[in-house]
């Protein structure tokens, strides 16, 4: 049966039919301005495998009625500047007690060294004027690390691939972009869908050789910039936005989502105002999808 604890969350005590599976995906980063490495996706956390960072599936919640669940889904960070600006962390996304780390906000052209991100995956470094400059790290059981750019001193300067939820970015290579870390592909809508892919790497176009920016694979990440803005992330996949070819803005990060799963036999879910989402069946499931804001669900 379930019980609210004493710590004010529903917790599942011996064999229980209804409990509540869920899918949480923060915000992508934005991708780094100027020859920016891309953001990182945002940390995926899942009840049903697989979940992010080839990590631990968190406990289900016991499904307990009259009870208020807060949700709140993170929106993607916004990409920095063609001036040369780091591109901006995704905000958190939460269920109850659950929550992953925004992307990683990958980093742009400065120097030795860039200022990038950490977050749920880590974002890409940037290209730069001398020296690698290293992705940021993802967090455990929620995504990678993102990719190294490349100093215009070895060849064309090149940002970084951010990290995904299901790999690290790319390196940066010679005249070319790293690309972004892996999606992961999660079937708890009864069909499967692959989120929170990091953003591709920026490329410099002035120097002569044959540039080539980073791309993302599938899971929503936006691919990087070459004479252009790097791409944005995909809406409620959490994908990193790509970095932005010289003097170029990066990409904005995609927002995030939560998905709730249930059995319909369980009762019928309530979604409160400050939310947007819809319920569909998959079987012998209920599936409600929140796509954004910040508020309560419960169940009669």
């Amino acid at each position: 049966m379930g019980y609210v604890s004493a710590n004010n969350t529903p917790t599942i005590v011996g064999a229980v039919s209804d409990v509540i599976d869920y899918l949480i995906v923060s915000g992508g980063a934005g991708g780094g301005g100027n020859i920016g490495g891309g953001g990182g996706a945002g940390g995926f956390i899942s009840t049903i495998s697989p979940t992010g960072g080839a990590g631990a599936l968190q406990p289900p919640f016991a499904l307990v009625k009259n009870f208020n669940y807060a949700v709140v889904v993170g929106a993607g960070g916004a990409g920095g500047t063609g001036s040369g600006a780091t591109g901006t962390s995704g905000s958190t996304s939460s269920f109850l007690t659950s929550s992953s780390g925004g992307g990683g906000g990958a980093g742009r052209t400065a120097g030795a060294q860039t200022t990038v991100g950490n977050g749920g995956s880590g974002g890409g470094g940037g290209g730069s004027t001398s020296g690698a400059a290293s992705g940021g790290t993802g967090t455990t059981n929620q995504g990678f690390a993102g990719g190294t750019g490349i100093p215009s001193s070895t060849a064309l300067a090149a940002g970084g691939g951010g990290g995904g939820a299901g790999a690290v970015g790319g390196n940066a290579s010679a005249n070319t972009g790293g690309a972004g870390g892996a999606g992961v592909a999660n079937s708890i809508t009864g069909s499967s869908v692959t989120r929170a892919s990091g953003g591709g790497g920026g490329v410099q176009n002035t120097g002569g050789g044959s540039p080539v920016a980073g791309t993302a694979p599938a899971g929503g990440g936006g691919n990087g910039g070459y004479l252009a803005v790097g791409s944005n992330g995909t809406a409620n996949t959490g994908g990193g936005g790509g970095g932005g070819g010289e003097g170029q803005t990066g990409g904005t990060g995609g927002s995030g989502l939560v998905v709730i799963r249930f059995a319909t036999t369980s009762g019928t879910i309530s979604i409160g105002a400050g939310l947007t989402g819809s319920t569909s069946t998959s079987g012998d499931y209920t599936i409600a999808t929140i796509t954004a804001g910040s508020g309560n669900v419960s169940w009669s």
